[in-house]
């Protein structure tokens, strides 16, 4: 037998044998790449995972479950009546301040009217108190004054005023008394007095009555 024969016969069985375990080598690798291990290997090696599935919206409405739907509507009828029970407690604390301003603008017009009862005209203090008139268009044609009440004094005093109302002859067909208090010397108020007469015929307004006490 030849030698360099065998040799060659050799030398092609170990190449056919290289490749084989290539072509084995090469197949792992690539199943290697795709296949799934959810565990950890004892060598703390990378692990590979499947690809994610495309979930299926064949059936997706693209409405929202009933239940969170009802929620929502809870979230906004609740919202809702939030807001008109703030718009609703803003109305009353506002009906609640006009009332007690109403209310103590009657005390002192009470306690001016008693003050004033037993005074004979023009009383103490006239030249302390001073009126105006307020044109009717800016007061929707109600008749109304402006009471100009001065403490001229150098102590704290209060005032009790009577405005009355002649129509065109002369007669007193209405009477309003108003009253400010605690008067700092020097300071000034500007109450109003309004006639609840109606517009015809015109009233003229007469500073009768000012009393300091």
């Amino acid at each position: 037998m030849n030698p360099t024969s065998t040799r060659a016969r050799r030398s092609v069985r170990a190449r056919a044998v290289t490749a084989a375990v290539a072509v084995v080598v090469t197949g792992l690798g690539a199943a290697g790449l795709v296949s799934c291990d959810t565990g950890n290997d004892d060598t703390g090696g990378p692990t590979f995972s499947e690809r994610p599935t495309a979930p299926d919206t064949a059936d997706f409405s693209g409405e929202l479950p009933s239940s969170v739907a009802s929620s929502a509507a809870e979230v906004v009828e609740s919202a809702r009546a939030s807001a008109s029970s703030a718009a609703a407690s803003a109305s009353a604390r506002e009906a609640e301040r006009k009332a007690s301003i109403g209310a103590e603008i009657e005390r002192t017009r009470q306690q001016a009217e008693d003050e004033l009862k037993d005074v004979k005209a023009p009383g103490n203090a006239l030249n302390e108190v001073a009126m105006t008139g307020k044109p009717r268009a800016d007061t929707g044609g109600v008749l109304t004054v402006v009471l100009n009440i001065t403490n001229n004094t150098d102590e704290e005093a209060s005032y009790a005023v009577q405005v009355d109302f002649l129509d065109p002859s002369g007669k007193v067909v209405e009477t309003q008394f108003v009253g400010v208090e605690d008067l700092a010397p020097g300071e000034r108020q500007q109450p109003l007095v309004i006639s609840r007469q109606p517009p015809e015929p015109v009233l003229t307004p007469r500073l009768t009555k000012a009393q300091r006490y």
